[in-house]
């Protein structure tokens, strides 16, 4: 088995058949533009997110680009960006505050990880480039409003149909250059990626695809269909919970037309971003007190009053937190 897929294709090492499931399920959703975009394939939406840092950074400038995107973001892109302390790129903090002049990548993480909401970008100066990050804009998480027509956006299998740990993810890159430098980046990074991991992911999008239109034909359930069911159900749940008692808020989302179910709809997101109210400081403290594991908020740069938990766990975790949850407002 060697390294080499396609030597014709900038991305040398992207197997065909996935990249024709990716092209196939984005047109089935409808939720980006793929014509005119080379597709990069990497180890998961992280190693992307590198490899795109390491393209968008200029070469000669005299001190790192800033990297910046609006609070709350996601609580691994400061780390990643500064881990290895790289001369090309730093992590600049808020996109809100953020008044440097001079070039900078702005992330755009839409719906946000970890509040859930709509995002655009906030900088708006001529000497940015943008990331946007799609991995939940998908219909069991957000009404999709239009095609994604961005210069730079990444997907993961992680969260379209949730096999995180295949450990596969993709970039729809407009500029030719840019795609060269992130398939060069992967190259030194890891000389290309797992051959096996892109057909099983490849099979996977083909099944979610494939369900979608022979559930259309013999008016079974797709997987989209159930897993929008399985979210509004939760949502729901959480809701009449957190309505019952005065100690916790959650954010509130607009409806909107959804192109794929041809209807209106509220977005359910993947995470819970929960707010203790009144005298509770730190939310993530006092729900572990209760048995409830959760991610503090000053990891996504905001106050401690914030957690972040997830709405994709096993039918039986999840009932057991709303359980956790009742029990400390009764």
């Amino acid at each position: 088995m060697s390294y080499f897929s396609d030597v014709s294709n900038i991305c040398w090492f992207l197997e065909a058949e996935f990249a024709r499931e990716v092209v196939r399920l984005h047109k089935v959703v409808g939720n980006a533009v793929t014509e005119g975009r080379h597709i990069v394939v990497g180890t998961g939406s992280s190693q992307l997110f590198l490899a795109a840092l390491y393209a968008l950074s200029p070469n000669d400038a005299p001190e790192p680009i800033s990297v910046v995107c609006a609070s709350p973001y996601y609580s691994s892109y400061p780390s990643m960006t500064d881990h290895l302390k790289s001369g090309l790129y730093k992590w600049g903090g808020d996109a809100e505050s953020f008044d440097k002049e001079g070039p900078y990548i702005e992330l755009v993480t839409s719906p946000n990880n970890p509040d859930g909401h709509v995002r655009r970008s906030k900088v708006n100066r001529s000497q940015g480039f943008l990331v946007h990050d799609l991995a939940y804009y998908w219909p069991q998480y957000t009404p999709i409003s239009a095609p994604a027509d961005h210069d730079l956006t990444l997907f993961t299998v992680s969260k379209s149909p949730g096999h995180a740990g295949m450990r596969i993810g993709w970039a729809l890159v407009k500029n030719e250059e840019v795609a060269k430098k992130m398939t060069k980046f992967i190259e030194l990074n890891t000389i290309g990626v797992s051959k096996d991991s892109q057909l099983r992911a490849a099979k996977v999008l083909r099944a979610v695809s494939d369900s979608w239109e022979q559930g259309n034909s013999n008016e079974g359930e797709s997987f989209f269909k159930f897993s929008h069911k399985l979210m509004a159900k939760r949502w729901k749940q959480l809701r009449l919970v957190v309505e019952r008692g005065g100690l916790f808020s959650l954010p509130k989302f607009s409806p909107a037309f959804c192109t794929f179910f041809n209807q209106v709809l509220e977005p359910q997101p993947a995470f819970v971003w929960l707010k203790c109210e009144g005298n509770v400081e730190d939310c993530e403290s006092f729900l572990r007190g209760h048995n409830i594991l959760t991610r503090s908020g000053i990891h996504f740069g905001v106050s401690p009053k914030y957690v972040r938990i997830s709405m994709l766990d096993t039918d039986e975790n999840f009932n057991h937190f709303l359980d956790r949850l009742s029990g400390i407002q009764s």
